[in-house]
């Protein structure tokens, strides 16, 4: 395009990072709709090349699709950052309406019928042109992409599977639109500290600040998760407990604003995947889901679920009980209700383990974290982290690092780590630009660097103390650290098998789960923890307290994951019904074999189930316990020679993060461990083990 275009809108300057202190809302459609045509008129060259047929080629038809799949998602990832992290009205609409146009190009590419014949001639030809594994998967990945895009289907059917795919999409975004709008709807003022009672110091500031900030007086509670967690875990007062946990479990219900409730949303999302999934000849959606997962059936996925269950609720059961009787005999409380449950627990474990979650952030400052965080990685992988205060952020929390090794830059990162209003609640990684090398024969033209988002909701500093994490906060910034690793660390040089381009959806979260590890270990706690007035470490009883509590009711934590994975897999197999709510009877026959203790009628978890209904974990929810087996397995090699050997951290790195989705997940796991994935690992971490293996692969 020509270099004025760019020159007059940031998102088309491709050369470069996104300028985010250019950027502005009304950049967003003209730079989608350009890049979209531009792209579409490329798209019917290669449709009309018919060389690609008779004399088939990687660079001439892989290296392009290649090209214009970078250039659409240099845009739109942007856009879909600020969407998520700077959520103001104009930046929400302009995403709003470009999001069609995103569904619609991509409907049209996975139906080209052209582009499919093309993409198999390759693949047929792979040996011939003596194709590397990575090419090969990637060209067989995009042939079932394409077949699950419906490029099979001819006339109506096809039109239909289109018209349902664009649907989607534009259901899933107001699903999330009406949970963010819901959370941000419900604030309570309280004017009487007393109130707050129990409650952490750090908290009542927090909440006092928020107040001060909206021009009033007293403590400003409200729905985002530090808040919502203070007053749970905390608060004495029980009627203020049920009041916030009722207006948290009925965000997007009918209970409050009805253009906010996203009941009839769920309804027609999950009609239109049924319908989706029969058209392509499934049975239901979870069929559709796990044609590109590891699971590879949902036979067995009900059977893995099953099983952990099975080893679980004992757990949970007898946990539940301990906590019911320690209630009554400590507080003489003789019922729970559901607002009760995580307050008593805090209570139960320092009981049992002298220590609590608020009482640990004194010695997990974010920025004594930060360091020890990166020294790890930095001794299992040798690398280097390193700031870089000149790159443009979209606010003044966000800091940007490189990662470099021998003096070379392998990748960067952007970190924002604090919770603020119109920002999206939860912590995730995505993708500002991708790694990408473009060859010349086989040498190097040019390297596209990984770049990463990392974003948590953490409480911020307050004007007495700097941001302190919890343990639990502490295991996030890790987990999400590790999917950063994954898409920053890789050496696939083509797009289809890039960090976790390409990586069955049920694996993608072992690095993330795996990083979780050292938040237990005592070498690394000791390189992540330091008072936050004094820098000294984490002493040693209160880390034999914190170990000691790890597996602290894991058997009620298992069970309530269980409950959301199950709840997905069986809701995507149920078919759709209008003469009941069918959504809730799924969920209430979950409860029956994953709930030890009841939750009110009005409960409506589903209606902020954003994971699955506005998320990329439809019917693949239970991908977060699937990986956990793979991370507890792969740690105990971590384990036996000793967590930050830099061999074993290396090997990892090779055999695994740097492989990205070159190769099956199943294939990478047997080459870094020697053998197949055992359940048995994750059952010992938990403190749920039993005789004899389970074998998941």
């Amino acid at each position: 395009m020509p270099a004025s275009t760019a020159n007059q809108n940031p998102l088309l300057a491709f050369d470069r990072l996104p300028d985010f202190a250019t950027i502005r809302a009304e950049h967003i459609e003209p730079a989608v709709r350009q890049v979209l045509a531009d792209n579409r008129d490329t798209l019917k060259s290669l449709e009309a090349d018919n060389s690609l047929l008779t004399d088939p080629a990687w660079d001439s038809l892989m290296g392009v699709l290649d090209e214009l799949d970078d250039r659409i998602g240099k845009v739109w990832s942007t856009a879909s950052h600020l969407n998520s992290v700077m959520n103001t009205p104009e930046i929400r609409q302009a995403y709003t309406d470009c999001q069609p146009l995103i569904s619609e190009y991509y409907s049209a590419l996975g139906q080209s019928e052209a582009l499919y014949q093309r993409v198999k001639a390759l693949y047929e030809a792979a040996e011939a042109l003596s194709l590397n594994a990575s090419q090969r998967k990637i060209l067989k990945d995009s042939l079932l992409d394409f077949e699950l895009s419906g490029v099979n289907l001819s006339g109506d059917s096809k039109k239909r599977f289109a018209d349902i795919q664009n649907r989607l999409s534009e259901l899933s975004n107001q699903f999330g639109n009406n949970v963010l709008d819901a959370t941000r709807a419900w604030s309570k003022l309280v004017e009487d500290r007393e109130i707050l009672s129990g409650m952490p110091e750090a908290a009542i500031s927090a909440a006092e600040e928020a107040a001060t900030q909206k021009g009033k007086k007293g403590f400003l509670l409200t729905l985002d998760f530090p808040s919502y967690y203070a007053v749970m875990s905390y608060a004495d007062n029980a009627e203020l407990r049920q009041e916030v946990y009722q207006a948290y479990t009925t965000r997007a219900a009918e209970f409050g604003d009805k253009s906010l409730d996203n009941q009839p949303i769920m309804l027609e999302i999950l009609k239109l995947r049924e319908e989706k999934a029969k058209i392509l000849g499934f049975s239901n959606y979870a069929e559709v889901s796990v044609a590109r997962k590891m699971a590879n059936s949902v036979e067995r996925v009900n059977q893995f679920l099953g099983d952990l269950i099975h080893y679980s609720r004992p757990a949970a059961e007898r946990e539940y009980q301990e906590l019911c009787e320690f209630a009554e005999e400590r507080f003489g409380v003789t019922s729970l209700n559901a607002w009760d449950i995580t307050y008593f627990s805090e209570k139960l474990r320092k009981e049992c383990y002298d220590i609590s979650q608020e009482e640990l952030r004194s010695w997990f400052p974010a920025e004594k974290v930060k360091a020890g965080l990166f020294q790890i990685v930095e001794t299992l992988y040798g690398v280097q982290i390193s700031r870089d205060t000149d790159a443009s952020v979209w606010h003044q929390d966000v800091e940007f690092y490189s990662i470099l090794r021998d003096g070379e830059v392998l990748a960067r990162f952007y970190l924002d780590l604090y919770t603020r209003e119109g920002k999206r609640g939860g912590a995730w990684m995505a993708d500002c630009r991708n790694h990408r090398v473009i060859f010349n024969g086989d040498a190097v033209v040019s390297r596209q660097l990984p770049v990463a988002y990392l974003v948590c909701n953490f409480a911020p500093a307050t004007a007495s103390q700097p941001a302190l994490l919890t343990h639990n906060d502490v295991t996030t910034l890790f987990h999400e650290f590790g999917h950063g690793l994954h898409h920053m660390l890789t050496r696939e040089p083509y797009l289809g098998s890039s960090g976790i381009s390409g990586v069955e959806w049920d694996a993608v979260e072992l690095p993330s789960q795996l990083m979780e590890n050292w938040c237990w270990d005592s070498r690394a706690i000791a390189m992540i923890s330091g008072h936050y007035q004094t820098g000294e470490a984490l002493p040693d009883v209160q880390l034999e307290k914190m170990i000691a509590a790890k597996n602290f009711q894991s058997g009620m934590r298992s069970v309530r994951q269980l409950e959301f994975a199950l709840f997905d897999f069986i809701l995507h197999q149920t078919p759709c019904s209008d003469e009941s709510d069918f959504i809730a009877e799924v969920l209430s026959a979950t409860r029956t074999k994953t709930s030890v203790y009841p939750v009110p009628d009005y409960n409506r978890f589903q209606n902020s189930f954003s994971h699955i209904f506005a998320g990329g974990y439809s019917a693949g929810y239970y991908s977060y316990k699937w990986a956990e087996v793979l991370s507890a397995d792969v740690f105990s090699r971590f384990n036996e020679s000793g967590v930050l050997n830099p061999d074993v951290g290396e090997s990892f790195l090779d055999k695994i993060l740097s492989k990205g989705g070159g190769a099956s997940a199943l294939t990478l796991f047997k080459d870094f461990m020697g053998r197949e994935p055992d359940m048995s690992a994750l059952l010992r971490q938990e403190g749920l083990d039993r005789p004899g293996n389970q074998r998941i692969s």
